[in-house]
């Protein structure tokens, strides 16, 4: 069996360096004195987002998120009344782009391996980037049981989308029979790695990770005897665009 991508031709990996954003560029949000609530919340989520995951949540104070954005803690206020608010919309952030993904992957008609393969491709591009990367890199040890009980919850519904899509792929037979556990924690592990090794900017685009990420994890389970199957595009990239954009602000 054979796996193809959308229907376009898997290349080699290309050798040029994606320019890395501008990471600092929602810090002029602040400088603005025209009112601009949405604009200025954005610009406290993605820079709390980074210290997060460049510090921790114990080692990041609200001090040092308005020291970074250089504005008044009670500013900072107006936007979030505390750390722990403030933690989790970063964390409800990172789960809004992975949940829609996960809904255009269950809509998706065909065989289960398919449906693990998309979830594979978007989850990856989704984890490479600073609110996914935040969903795999923060201990939640350190909430309230009620925000931890949040946190836990949704990482339960991510796991347990997953093994349905195994579920389904070993009833129509396009997976060999296996262990649903153990490939989806094989899988999941594999993915969250790249919170801990990619650099956006490198030789390889988020995107390009993703592809050799569906076609790898996907050729240990394929049922070999099944017919050929595609690895659906389900455009991750313009999920999180949508949220680089303010389209899904609350």
């Amino acid at each position: 069996m054979s796996l193809s991508i959308a229907g376009r031709k898997r290349s080699k990996p290309s050798a040029r360096k994606t320019p890395p954003p501008e990471p600092l560029a929602y810090l002029a949000a602040f400088a603005d004195r025209r009112r601009d609530p949405d604009g200025k919340k954005e610009a406290v989520l993605q820079t709390a987002v980074q210290m997060f995951i460049e510090n921790g949540y114990r080692q990041t104070s609200l001090d040092d998120v308005a020291k970074k954005l250089k504005i008044t803690k009670p500013a900072l206020y107006y936007y979030f009344h505390n750390k722990e608010e403030l933690y989790l919309e970063c964390y409800r952030r990172g789960i809004a782009l992975t949940q829609q993904s996960l809904e255009r992957i269950r809509s998706h008609q065909g065989p289960g391996l398919e449906k693990v393969a998309g979830f594979i491709q978007t989850y990856t591009v989704i984890i490479a980037r600073d609110f996914g990367r935040f969903l795999v890199r923060q201990d939640d040890r350190e909430l309230s049981p009620k925000a931890q009980a949040e946190v836990r919850a949704e990482k339960r519904k991510i796991d347990q989308s997953l093994r349905s899509f195994i579920e389904q792929g070993i009833a129509d037979g396009s997976i060999r029979p296996c262990s649903v556990r153990l490939i989806s924690f094989s899988i999941a592990g594999a993915i969250h790695s790249l919170a801990t090794w990619f650099e956006p900017g490198g030789s390889l685009t988020a995107e390009e990770v993703a592809i050799e990420f569906a076609q790898t994890l996907t050729q240990g389970v394929a049922n070999r005897r099944s017919a050929k199957l595609r690895i659906p595009d389900f455009e991750p990239l313009q999920i999180c665009q949508k949220l680089s954009n303010g389209e899904m602000r609350s």
